[in-house]
């Protein structure tokens, strides 16, 4: 069980956005090339959890999904399979069943995503049904009100209750930082989230006009180091919402690897959630191999 009150000393620091700016800023700028951006992309494709979070999801669907996430391009081997694949929890068992006998994990959103606006006890059901179904990994949301309403004792009580029902099961908590509202906001969020026991925290939804940024990454990974430093404790980032092109998830990489260490740079600690991000990285994947972009068509179909 995880300590019952929050320690609000630890959700004091404060951004100071002119420099959190200039230095993603700096680090978007990074020129990544040849092997290092083969390796790069191959690293980026490990790392991702694929995702679909639709009303119309089906379990034809899913079954497409899953078969991309094992092998994304079988015309290139070297290609590695996906982190994850990301349903909702009616659709785990069917994620579960597809991708039996690979290293491909499934992934959940519970808690009532994408609002978290719910009482406790149906969050936690949600929490229970993805798992008795087969998740590997649990991605709950905030309830962003009641922590800008100031109530950070009761988004921390759920955070640690949500993380006891899962267990040994990865928990991967969703701050929705685009509505936060400032980056000392997400700060605090972030610290708050890793003292309740996040073992991975997480930008976005995908579902609000604001999404992943530079910026909030580096705040989030400030975070992460310097909760490690101070509890010995590692714990992930995942970035999600509105990653589509290679040169935004290889900046992601260059944010990760500078701010935490390349340590960092593996599945348990670091995911990009994405829907459309996988055929341009296979794409320029394949224009580094072969000097000539393979289109779309050339890639399965989720």
């Amino acid at each position: 069980m995880r300590a019952l009150r929050l320690n609000e000393e630890t959700m004091t620091a404060t951004v100071d956005a002119v420099m959190l700016e200039a230095r993603a800023g700096a680090l978007s700028k990074r020129s990544i090339k040849t092997t290092a951006k083969v390796a790069g992309i191959r690293l980026a494709i490990a790392c991702m959890d694929l995702t679909t979070l639709e009303g119309k999801d089906s379990e034809g669907r899913v079954r497409s999904l899953c078969a991309k996430a094992i092998a994304p391009a079988p015309h290139l081997p070297d290609v590695p399979s996906v982190a994850a694949v990301c349903v909702y929890p009616n659709l785990v068992a069917v994620a579960k069943e597809s991708l039996r006998g690979s290293s491909v994990k499934v992934a959940s959103v519970a808690t009532a995503f994408p609002s978290g606006l719910s009482s406790l006890e149906v969050k936690l059901a949600d929490t229970q049904a993805a798992i008795a179904s087969g998740a590997d990994e649990i991605d709950m949301v905030i309830d962003r009100g009641a922590f800008l309403a100031g109530h950070y004792q009761q988004v921390f009580d759920e955070i640690v209750a949500v993380k006891n029902v899962c267990g040994d099961v990865h928990l991967k908590v969703i701050l929705e930082t685009g509505e936060l509202g400032s980056y000392d906001n997400v700060r605090a969020a972030s610290d708050l989230a890793l003292e309740a026991g996040a073992d991975v925290i997480k930008t976005s939804t995908g579902k609000v006009g604001t999404n992943a940024t530079f910026p909030v990454a580096v705040t989030m990974c400030e975070a992460i180091r310097d909760y490690a430093r101070r509890t010995g404790r590692r714990a992930g980032l995942k970035v999600a919402g509105g990653v589509r092109t290679t040169k935004q998830a290889l900046t992601y990489l260059v944010i990760v690897k500078e701010t935490l260490g390349e340590s960092w740079l593996t599945p348990d600690l670091f995911r990009i959630g994405a829907s459309s991000l996988l055929d341009d990285l296979l794409m320029q994947y394949e224009k580094e191999r072969t000097g000539h972009y393979a289109g779309p068509d050339y890639f399965p179909k989720d």
